[in-house]
């Protein structure tokens, strides 16, 4: 993305960052980007960067939390060279209409480098401007995204930085990746202090993973059911028998069935349908994959056994649960996995 500044220069002009607002975007992901730049700046007694914000119009956007921020300038107004990062939330793909993606087409053109935050990475492949680099997107929409966008060099890292494109997964990532930078124009010293500052004391690496483990999500501690919820995970378009799974595990298929039990009050079975039917539900909300589609990428053969275990699970059939608005989708709750 870019190179590093000389840490003895005081008199460099300080670089500026851009973030363009979408509706419904992150707020922690927009504040976690922001605020290593405050950081950097009080920890050297100096303006280091400065930053400011945009939207479309140059009017105040609503984040997905519902508050609103008021922007500095419209797009078009943002000044040429800088580094401008799309800031994107809930339905990314619904906001990526033709005049913002004109708009970032024409900006990538006159900035220094270009990117994406939390899902800002749907917006600028939805441009064309992803064409030929590497780089991520938060892990809800991973899945959809590559699916979205085969021709795209997808990674699950919390940040890539492929030459003058940066992207980075939602949450609290933004400040992994803006530390890195930091360290990278001004020295470790200040990117540690600004860690510090950030009261965030291990500043995660480009390639860790975005996803708590699964005994992290799980509370699950016995290694072998670790390895079986594992083996699902990894195995939703093309799901293999419980019996496999097992052998994989080290478990018998009884010693399986009574963990499952054990922990999570179901069958392996219905843990696993769980999974495949969450995977199913994401899909249908992110992508415009005909529920035919969905249904063979989550492992089900049959449309018709896909609609009877999505009804089961969600009280809706994957066709009625397509036109419901995303909020109304969100607020049924969680799946049966």
């Amino acid at each position: 993305m870019v190179k590093s500044q000389d840490i003895a220069n005081d008199i460099a002009p300080a670089r500026n960052f851009t973030f363009l607002l979408v509706p419904e975007f992150s707020m922690i992901a927009f504040t976690a980007a922001i605020e290593p730049l405050r950081g950097a700046n009080r920890e050297a007694g100096r303006q280091l960067y400065s930053w400011n914000v945009a939207t479309l119009d140059g009017g105040e956007v609503k984040a997905s939390n519902g508050v609103s921020v008021v922007a500095d300038r419209a797009i078009k107004d943002i000044a040429a060279g800088g580094i401008l990062l799309v800031c994107a939330g809930l339905s990314a793909d619904k906001h990526a209409d033709p005049e913002i993606l004109n708009a970032l087409r024409l900006q990538a053109r006159r900035c220094e480098a270009l990117g994406g935050v939390c899902t800002g990475s749907i917006v600028l492949a939805r441009a064309g401007l992803l064409d030929g680099y590497r780089c991520t997107v938060h892990w809800e929409d991973l899945v959809s995204f590559s699916e979205n966008f085969p021709e795209l060099e997808i990674t699950s890292r919390l940040y890539e930085i492929d030459r003058d494109r940066v992207t980075c997964s939602g949450g609290t990532a933004p400040l992994d990746m803006m530390i890195h930078f930091i360290a990278l124009d001004h020295g470790r010293e200040l990117a540690t202090g600004v860690a510090e500052l950030m009261v965030h004391h291990f500043a995660r690496e480009a390639h860790e993973p975005q996803r708590l483990s699964i005994l992290e999500r799980t509370g699950v501690r016995h290694p072998k059911l670790l390895q079986a919820i594992a083996l699902m995970e990894e195995a939703i378009e093309l799901p293999v028998t419980l019996d496999q799974i097992a052998e994989g595990a080290g478990l018998s298929p009884r010693q399986m069935e009574r963990l499952f039990q054990m922990h999570f009050q179901k069958t392996p079975s219905r843990y696993y349908l769980g999974l495949r039917l969450a995977r199913a539900r994401h899909l249908l909300g992110h992508t415009a994959l005909p529920v035919v589609q969905v249904a063979l990428a989550t492992g089900f053969v049959s449309p018709a056994h896909f609609t009877k275990c999505y009804r089961e699970a969600f009280g809706n059939t994957p066709s009625a649960e397509r036109q419901a608005p995303v909020k109304a989708r969100l607020a049924l709750g969680k799946t049966s996995s």
